[in-house]
């Protein structure tokens, strides 16, 4: 079993996280720190108790507004960041470096912002693919085996780059978009995942809020929102998606929960090891999600699911070309039916 889940059922914490990135980075302009707390604090209360934060959200504010809100509460949690990709400010761009020294740096201030003396789960937030990958994972079990960090974590990598890695070190956790509109994870991911026990971690389970019906109209976002700069929400592409949601929310309609808790019931559906950390700046709406733990799907809904976003029908990739030469994930090819040469 993954050290992930035994530390889940240490804390009692249910199968469904908290990705804190929302409040600090990348949808907009931050919260300020005061209702960011006030967030936090409610999410906990209301029973997270895991909280996803890295190194880049917010250039190390994220981290630093999880360490606040989180530190006196640090045992009853399972906390994880990540490291290898951050702002570099004197270039006033994001950075990928997975060198040892780096990793090592970057977890010594990540402890500082956070207010703790180990991760329970430190994640590559990138491979950076001008190095081995077997380098970057060899320092992280050496950070490891010195106590900062309970278990090794891989983001949007490669079924093949998974099994690289855990010939050097056990990989608890990988954390690679997953949802009802990005099936990149079935290609590959979740049958590597499974063969080593290892837990698959579901960022944007939500569709960046698209399969909520969060974003009707992309022009009414804010200018630094980076959903604007997505292929799917372009003028052309978020037409198509629209019709795509309308059997989406009837039927959640029809089942009497919110488009959102459908999404996050038919990943729950997917599988146990498959652990969905929705973001939310909303309180109400981080309420909403937690609640989703306890809907569960028949078979034939999840069926009926299945065929509604078929990689062939949504409209765009999930990346910019930039953006996309940053990850190592297996892609659809054209027909949406296997995975690109």
């Amino acid at each position: 079993m993954s050290t992930v889940f035994a530390r889940l059922k240490e804390v009692a914490s249910p199968m469904i996280g908290l990705g804190c990135m929302n409040l600090s980075h990348g949808y907009g302009s931050p919260l300020p720190e005061a209702e960011a707390r006030r967030a936090l604090d409610a999410a906990f209360d209301m029973g997270y108790r895991h909280f996803d934060t890295a190194t880049l959200y917010g250039a190390t504010a994220n981290e630093r507004l999880v360490g606040k809100a989180l530190a006196d509460r640090r045992r009853e949690i399972l906390l994880a960041s990540k490291c290898g990709m951050a702002m570099d400010p004197a270039l006033g761009r994001k950075v990928i470096d997975g060198r040892p020294a780096t990793l090592r740096r970057q977890c010594e201030e990540s402890l500082a912002r956070l207010q703790t003396d180990h991760l329970d789960l430190y994640y590559l937030h990138r491979w950076d693919k001008g190095m081995a990958i077997e380098e970057s994972v060899g320092e992280l079990g050496r950070l490891m085996e010195e106590g900062k960090i309970g278990a090794i974590g891989l983001s949007e990598v490669s079924a093949a780059t998974l099994r690289r890695a855990r010939a050097e070190r056990p990989i608890a956790a990988v954390q690679s978009e997953y949802s009802l509109w990005t099936r990149n994870p079935e290609i590959g991911l979740i049958d590597a995942c499974r063969e080593a026990g290892t837990a698959l971690v579901a960022f944007s389970p939500l569709g960046r809020g698209f399969l909520a019906g969060a974003v009707r109209d992309p022009a009414s976002l804010e200018e630094n929102d980076m959903r604007r700069g997505l292929p799917r929400f372009s003028a052309e592409n978020h037409p198509r998606n629209l019709r795509l949601l309308e059997a989406f929310t009837a039927l959640a309609e029809e089942l009497d929960t919110t488009p959102g808790q459908l999404a996050l019931a038919w990943l729950r559906a997917r599988g146990d090891d498959i652990l969905p950390i929705p973001g939310s700046r909303s309180i109400e709406h981080m309420r909403e999600n937690l609640a989703a733990e306890r809907l569960h799907l028949a078979p034939e809904t999840a069926t009926r699911l299945d065929a509604m976003m078929t990689p062939d029908q949504v409209a765009g990739a999930r990346y910019g070309e930039s953006q996309q030469a940053e990850v190592d994930t297996e892609e659809f090819g054209e027909a949406g039916k296997g995975p690109a040469a």
